[in-house]
């Protein structure tokens, strides 16, 4: 099993969040009730919808983890699962994530909606620190 199916798995049993497809058309999606939060892209990419408001409060912290990669002016973050300590790291943003929806208005950000997919190219952490 991928760490990305271990992290769905573990996912799938939160009740705030139901399954489906990606609106963008590649893998598997987790909503809550107002958004989608979770892309499942493939065995080690995952794309966070966070919020801008998320992001800009906890912006230090996600730009230092090698795991995250942050696009400019995007409402999603691409976690890229290496280890088990990615899943945990997933988990609680995703925690942060469901937070961060609750308390949005609605409409907030729908014309920015779209995930990173094609946007972000993760490279293996040993060969982007440059071993």
């Amino acid at each position: 099993m991928t760490l990305a199916q271990r992290a769905l798995e573990r996912l799938q049993a939160w009740p705030d969040l139901m399954a489906g497809p990606a609106s963008c058309g590649t893998g598997r999606a987790l909503r809550s009730v107002r958004d989608e939060i979770v892309h499942f892209h493939s065995t080690r990419d995952v794309d966070l919808h966070l919020t801008r408001r998320a992001i800009q409060r906890f912006h230090y912290d996600l730009a230092g983890s090698s795991a995250i990669h942050l696009v400019p002016g995007s409402c999603w973050v691409t976690v890229h699962l290496d280890c088990e300590a990615d899943i945990e790291l997933l988990l609680s943003l995703v925690s942060i994530a469901l937070k961060a929806h609750q308390t949005r208005p609605t409409g907030e950000e729908r014309r920015l909606a779209g995930c990173n997919f094609h946007r972000v190219t993760v490279l293996p952490r040993d060969a982007a620190a440059g071993g």
